[in-house]
């Protein structure tokens, strides 16, 4: 394996938890720049633009530049430019959203949209939906940005995209193409956007589900941190398994040229 690697690491549950930073993912990032090697911050929440994302990781203590977030808004903005460029689209989301399908020249209308494109929001609407249901029923692609089910908040769990196509999606019968993690499509243009390649790379996340199982279906080494949701009994459960498992991002310190030089894959348990 090559002594040089780069990184895409997942946002919530690894840099932060709930607007605060996670101990040592300041110094993680630092290491990083300090050493010249590429990274992208990557996160399936589709509301914020990556101006906003930088605006709210500074305010933690973090400081990532604009150019190196990632978001499922951004990814599906570029699937979409390659499938129909210069197409249209009934959007439900936020500015993270709609701001990127403007950029990849885009028509937001629902008059006929090529497509229905579904995304995060914190004020879903009866009234929205409703139309998104119609106008999939009346030849409109479905795509949605990702496919988590909730998202969290400090009163507890939300209901998030996922949850919102199943219920599209069971009053048309028309399943929606999720492009977020875990969709290998999230990483690849991931990797392009940084400018390297697969065998070289490391996906961070502390998600089973969607980090770890894209990071593997993408064809990247990965790494679970237990500072968010899978745990070590969790990952237990899956069939497939991290190539590391630490316990956060500080145990990268000093060690972020190569991961792996020193530490075979631990047992999970």
């Amino acid at each position: 394996m090559s002594a040089r690697w780069s990184y895409l690491t997942d946002m919530d549950g690894v840099l932060v938890r709930e607007e605060h930073l996670i101990k040592g993912a300041d110094d993680f990032l630092a290491e990083l720049r300090d050493n010249g090697i590429k990274f992208l911050v990557l996160t399936n929440n589709s509301i914020y633009t990556p101006r906003d994302l930088r605006a709210r990781l500074l305010r933690t203590g973090l400081d990532v530049p604009e150019e190196a977030i990632w978001t499922s808004a951004l990814a599906t903005a570029k699937f979409l430019d390659s499938q129909r460029p210069n197409g249209s689209a009934f959007v439900i989301g936020e500015a993270g959203l709609t701001t990127a399908l403007h950029e990849a020249g885009y028509v937001l209308t629902d008059r006929d949209p090529d497509y229905v494109v579904l995304g995060e929001t914190r004020t879903y609407s009866f009234t929205a939906i409703t139309k998104a249901i119609r106008l999939i029923e009346a030849g409109a692609k479905f795509i949605a940005t990702n496919p988590d089910p909730t998202g969290p908040s400090v009163e507890g769990v939300l209901p998030a995209t996922g949850s919102i196509a199943a219920l599209i999606e069971r009053a048309t019968g028309r399943s929606p193409y999720f492009v977020g993690k875990p969709n290998p499509l999230m990483m690849r243009s991931a990797l392009r956007a940084l400018g390297t390649h697969s065998e070289h790379t490391v996906m961070i996340g502390d998600r089973m589900d969607t980090d770890v199982h894209a990071g593997i279906e993408a064809g990247l080494q990965t790494v679970l941190v237990l500072t968010g949701i899978s745990t070590r009994e969790s990952a237990e459960r899956y069939p497939y398994r991290p190539t590391l498992v630490i316990d956060s991002v500080a145990d990268l310190l000093g060690r972020t040229g190569d991961p792996f030089a020193t530490d075979p894959p631990p047992p999970l348990s």
